[in-house]
């Protein structure tokens, strides 16, 4: 599916597929984390069981008002502890599937909004 950015002078997320995203068009095979500040960056975890508190204290390098997980093909929550190091920052946290959560980023990151999504792209 192609999704299409209301800004462009921000990373995007600009299609997806079983298993891949597209930011700006460059496909990525493997979990990421994007900011509508700039930044692209690997998300180091395969899979919802890999993830720790830490995966999600990096999200917090980018100042964000809220951060979007993305958890996948189908929706899944984390325990609260995980979430911990953004929630003890006042960061704001949604939990979404990862096309929705892809979705959801392109419209605020569109209106200017300082949102890091983290996706969880988990190998077909």
């Amino acid at each position: 599916m192609k999704l299409q950015p209301d800004r462009v002078d921000t990373l995007a997320i600009t299609a997806h597929g079983p298993g891949w995203v597209a930011v700006n068009g460059q496909r990525r095979d493997a979990s990421v984390v994007v900011s509508s500040q700039g930044r692209l960056r690997d998300w180091d975890c395969r899979s919802a069981a890999d993830l720790t508190a830490d995966h999600f204290a990096q999200l917090v390098e980018d100042r964000p008002e809220l951060v979007i997980y993305g958890s996948g093909a189908r929706l899944r929550f984390v325990s609260p502890a995980l979430l911990r190091p953004l929630i003890e920052r006042g960061i704001g946290v949604e939990t979404m599937d990862t096309m929705a959560a892809a979705r959801t980023y392109n419209i605020l990151a569109g209106e200017g909004r300082r949102v890091v999504v983290a996706l969880l792209i988990e190998p077909n």
